[in-house]
């Protein structure tokens, strides 16, 4: 089985291309923290998405924003331009979570109609 699961924040804006037969794919970085380490390590892996993930996380993220994601690890080799070969290791993600706190969420611009629900207000 492959199977990754991560949560952390991107390092970059998300850059969205589309390829020659007109699938959506996008490339991002994410750092994600080590648990208890004592000198706050952090890694960084690369990203990609393709379809609709892609176009939505291109609308809806940028550079800092939390995500939860999961997905698989790849690995393709490919020649450089001065023809030698190289491997690349990468996480296709098959689905993600918004993860930002409620405070930034709320601060959002993306979403200026948007409030929180006091559990309160509610009816139920």
């Amino acid at each position: 089985m492959n199977k990754i699961f991560l949560s952390g924040n991107l390092t970059r804006d998300v850059e969205l291309k589309y390829s020659a037969q007109d699938t959506a794919y996008a490339r991002v970085g994410i750092a994600v923290n080590r648990p208890f380490s004592k000198n706050k390590e952090v890694d960084f892996f690369n990203l990609v998405a393709f379809g609709k993930t892609a176009e939505i996380m291109n609308k809806y993220l940028a550079k800092g924003s939390r995500i939860i994601i999961d997905g698989r690890l790849q690995t393709s080799k490919y020649k450089d331009k001065d023809g030698t070969e190289r491997t690349s290791t990468e996480i296709i993600i098959d689905n993600f979570e918004f993860a930002n706190s409620k405070q930034k969420a709320a601060d959002n611009s993306d979403f200026p109609n948007s409030k929180d629900v006091n559990d309160l207000d509610t009816p139920f």
